[in-house]
């Protein structure tokens, strides 16, 4: 795809993502609405067919004998899944068990990509077994990188050692593999409240207080992936960037839909800067008063920059790309570049954009990205429970049927 085709795609996904979000106005943006609103018909119909399918057993869960927890959403865009699954994930590893993250790995490449005509001849030709999903991490070392394995799994294999990472859009496969393979008794569907093939036995559903449904329509109208209503197929809620300020209206809205239900309320706390393909390190505190630019390619740009200003940073400069965008070679250097003429002491990105940034380009400026961990404002003991839950249950099931 030539620049010129590239830099029109870009604007036709800028300019949706606008209109989805009702951000901008005039007469294009009220057909394009019009449009989309036929077409959330359409996809809200299909939704309900599925959910329809599978409530009723005409279209069949497959259930692997191990035990299986579901984290996801009901929007599109960030809330802040990654976090939290490294979280349950640490601490279901720290309780012994042998945890494998199960992820589609969005916009990673295909190791190898079969025909419809290859994938036919092999299944019912020669009865032959499933091309394997793709070993991110096997639990002891990293073997694919962001561009193979995609973001947040490659993400979740570098700060996870010990976890087993697999990606594939067929998780049912990948977690057969899972088990197989690597002997794994626990499972975590990372982006998984839309996989209904495998269902799971604890679903965390997260929510966005500072955008919880949008507009609450579906897509494409809006950015709901099902109706809110499907609050109720939650286990636990957990309400993601967090002030700390209750918010009653959003937890009456949750109740409604899943009486009792616990809410777990968390924020996602900066913990230093790393240096992007290096080992220096920054404290928080080194932001105040200096003088910094920043860029990013995720949902929510706006929450990483707010974090630099809190901190006490100068930021005169940024730069925001769509979601998952793979940075070229021309765009990094134009960074850095504009970073020096304008006098920066250094640029700083987030973790998602820094695996994306390949070693071999040099910066003219520091580069350093922001480590984020999950912070637990309200409902700890309700996390706690909800890891207990999952060790718990498994040890009764084993006991039961000894």
């Amino acid at each position: 795809m030539s620049s010129k085709s590239k830099r029109l795609l870009t604007q036709l996904e800028e300019f949706a993502v606008e209109v989805v979000n009702d951000r901008r106005r005039g007469k294009r943006a009220v057909a394009f609405k019009i449009f989309l609103r036929g077409l959330s018909f359409i996809f809200a119909g299909l939704v309900k067919l599925r959910f329809f399918l599978y409530r009723n057993r005409i279209l069949k869960d497959q259930p692997l004998g191990c035990l299986v927890v579901v984290v996801g959403n009901l929007t599109v865009g960030g809330t802040g899944k990654t976090p939290v699954v490294e979280k349950f994930a640490r601490s279901l590893q720290n309780r012994g068990r042998k945890v494998a993250i199960l992820s589609r790995g969005y916009k990673s490449r295909d190791l190898k990509k079969e025909t419809l005509k290859e994938r036919l001849w092999r299944k019912y030709v020669t009865g032959g077994d499933p091309l394997p999903p793709k070993v991110v991490s096997d639990g002891e070392k990293v073997l694919l990188d962001s561009e193979w394995a995609g973001d947040e799994p490659f993400m979740l294999a570098k700060n996870l050692p010990g976890v087993v990472v697999l990606v594939d859009k067929d998780r049912v496969k990948s977690g057969t593999y899972a088990i197989k393979h690597f002997g794994c008794d626990t499972l975590i569907l990372d982006d998984g409240m839309q996989y209904l093939p495998l269902k799971g036995r604890l679903n965390l559903l997260l929510v966005d207080k500072t955008n919880p449904f949008g507009n609450r329509k579906l897509l494409p109208r809006g950015i709901l992936r099902e109706p809110v209503r499907h609050l109720k197929r939650a286990s636990y809620v957990f309400l993601t960037k967090s002030d700390g300020v209750p918010d009653p209206e959003l937890e009456a809205l949750i109740q409604r839909h899943n009486p009792g239900v616990d809410v777990i309320e968390c924020t996602h706390q900066p913990q230093y800067l790393k240096e992007v393909n290096g080992d220096r390190r920054l404290e928080l505190k080194d932001l105040k008063g200096r003088r910094i630019g920043a860029f990013s390619g995720i949902a929510v740009p706006q929450s990483f920059e707010g974090f630099l200003r809190n901190y006490g940073a100068n930021l005169p400069y940024t730069r925001r790309f769509m979601d998952h965008h793979r940075f070229e070679e021309h765009e990094l250097l134009s960074i850095a570049e504009e970073a020096k003429a304008a006098g920066l002491e250094f640029l700083v990105t987030t973790e998602k954009d820094a695996v994306r940034i390949p070693e071999s380009i040099g910066f003219s400026v520091p580069l350093y990205y922001l480590r984020l961990e999950i912070e637990i404002l309200r409902g700890a003991d309700d996390f706690d429970e909800a890891v207990s839950r999952v060790c718990f249950t498994e040890n009764v099931e084993r006991k039961l049927t000894v």
